[in-house]
């Protein structure tokens, strides 16, 4: 577990969000779980889930997490309250399917990435992109330990180093290498459609596909 990092809001119940809570408790966090249809919602999932889980509104779970997840659609990025993630890292799962959030003009023009309109939305928080690139059903099952031959390798980047350092440590913890993209200026390298995305890569080959990206 990451020092001092106990207590993990989720904003989003979906795929990702309850995946990402079943790992988390069960590697000894606290979880605050919200969606945008209200706690009552998630009373099978967080009983599922047992004692260590509990739902809560939105804004609510962004107040009591250490660190807080945003996993959402990219649509809803904007919802997201302000003020209770100040100075809190914020790991951010977002991909952007035009099909489902609409044309975000900068974003098609190449202008922004994803994990950049979070942080201008949040220029309080430290956020981080992390576990964008893989599918809900591989983050508890292709994951092995630390030393382990062509252990599977995941993206992050960030403006700030302890967010970065942060994400690191959780996705050993989940049992993956870590490769630092840099800045979320240069995210786009793991967004939808890249080499990159959605691929089981080991960390040298995943070093390889962010290099052969392209805008």
């Amino acid at each position: 577990m990451c020092p001092g990092m106990t207590t993990v809001g989720i904003i989003g119940a979906g795929h990702i969000g309850s995946t990402l809570a079943r790992g988390l408790v069960d590697r000894g966090y606290t979880v605050v779980i919200s969606n945008s249809r209200g706690p009552e919602t998630l009373t099978a999932l967080v009983d599922d889930l047992g004692a260590n889980a509990s739902a809560a509104t939105v804004t609510d779970a962004a107040a009591a997490g250490d660190v807080v997840i945003v996993t959402v659609p990219l649509k809803a990025y904007q919802d997201i309250p302000v003020e209770p993630l100040a100075g809190k890292i914020v790991l951010d799962t977002n991909n952007y399917y035009w099909e489902r959030d609409g044309r975000i003009a900068v974003l098609d023009d190449k202008q922004a990435t994803t994990t950049g309109l979070l942080q201008d939305h949040l220029p309080g928080a430290k956020v981080a992109k992390a576990f964008n690139h893989i599918t809900s059903s591989d983050i508890l099952t292709t994951g092995s330990t630390a030393g382990t031959p062509d252990r599977r390798a995941l993206a992050t980047a960030s403006d700030h180093p302890d967010a970065a350092a942060f994400v690191a440590a959780l996705y050993d913890e989940f049992g993956f290498d870590v490769v630092y993209i840099g800045s979320v200026g240069e995210s786009w390298r793991v967004e939808r459609d890249q080499p990159a995305y959605v691929t089981r890569q080991t960390k040298s080959e995943l070093e390889e596909n962010l290099a052969r990206a392209t805008r």
